[in-house]
């Protein structure tokens, strides 16, 4: 029976049209590389190449054998990449892009269901907002993401919807929650916005702007900071309200604003999530790991789509 090595051999002669240049791109002696493909021809008992020149050709039958060769060979190294991602698994580092607010949902968490699954491997969680996150995993330093939508572009990307999740209005001041907040009243409040620093694609920020837009309102804030937390601490002194999704709310209110209360918008309005990775990907299994144990945590929390 041939072997994968010979086979490597066999596509390289072919490839070249040369033993010798094969042999450069593989890395052996030339003499090995002419065995292997004698040794290749001995066991189909038929002649691969003939001399031309200086170099090879490859007869009808080598021709022939070429597709079923480079199928052997892919399917070798498909099984080496699929053996190598389980190892990584267990002990390498498993890397998936998050949203900033999406660690109030389930950052800590979703860490420590890997953990309980894999004890070896080492967890990174990339990214603050979503445009950050769909950055990276444009430029490829991360396979998948969970990210807040409608801020980026489907284009050469797959986008699963997984949740949605309300926005509400946050104030100190019991009679600003009593009712609804209509988009009339939402205009004239006075809001501490978090994620200054990506106001301009910030999901909840372009829902807001939609809501107001169609009501003929230009949105404007009091305050700006970069961080969701910041902004509950400031509706908690009384010095501004806020809109944020009903998750982040409902992890930071008991213990930075305890005395603040919520509403929801009217109409309603809501966050979407989804996961995404590249079109076309070949999710790795720490990947899809990750995809499977991040949708299932905020699934628990906002409403599963």
């Amino acid at each position: 029976m041939f072997t994968l090595h010979q086979l490597t051999c066999f596509l390289a002669v072919y490839e070249h049209g040369s033993i010798t240049a094969a042999a450069d791109e593989l890395g052996y002696a030339q003499p090995s590389v002419s065995d292997q493909v004698k040794g290749l021809e001995r066991t189909l008992g038929v002649a691969l190449f003939r001399r031309a020149g200086r170099g090879v050709v490859p007869t009808t039958v080598g021709d022939t054998f070429r597709p079923h060769a480079e199928k052997v060979v892919a399917s070798a190294e498909a099984a080496r990449t699929a053996v190598q991602s389980v190892k990584q698994l267990e002990t390498g580092t498993i890397r998936f892009g998050m949203f900033g607010t999406a660690r109030l949902y389930a950052g800590a968490r979703l860490v420590a269901d890997v953990l309980e699954r894999h004890p070896g491997v080492r967890v990174e969680l990339v990214g603050q907002n979503s445009s950050d996150v769909y950055e990276q995993l444009r430029r490829g330093y991360i396979e998948a993401a969970m990210i807040a939508i409608p801020q980026v572009s489907s284009e050469g990307m797959v986008v699963t919807p997984v949740a949605t999740d309300e926005l509400v209005y946050v104030s100190a001041d019991p009679e600003r929650v009593r009712t609804p907040v209509t988009a009339a009243r939402l205009g004239s409040a006075s809001l501490v916005m978090p994620e200054t620093t990506w106001r301009a694609v910030d999901s909840t920020r372009i829902v807001l702007r939609r809501m107001l837009h169609e009501a003929g309102i230009n949105p404007a804030t009091r305050i700006e900071v970069e961080d969701v937390e910041t902004a509950v601490e400031l509706v908690g002194m009384g010095l501004a309200d806020t809109v944020i999704p009903r998750g982040a709310a409902a992890s930071l209110l008991p213990r930075l604003a305890p005395q603040a209360g919520l509403v929801s918008l009217r109409p309603k309005q809501y966050d979407t999530i989804a996961i995404v990775h590249r079109a076309g990907a070949t999710l790795s299994p720490a990947a899809s790991l990750m995809i499977e144990l991040a949708t299932a945590r905020i699934q628990a929390i906002a409403e599963p789509v």
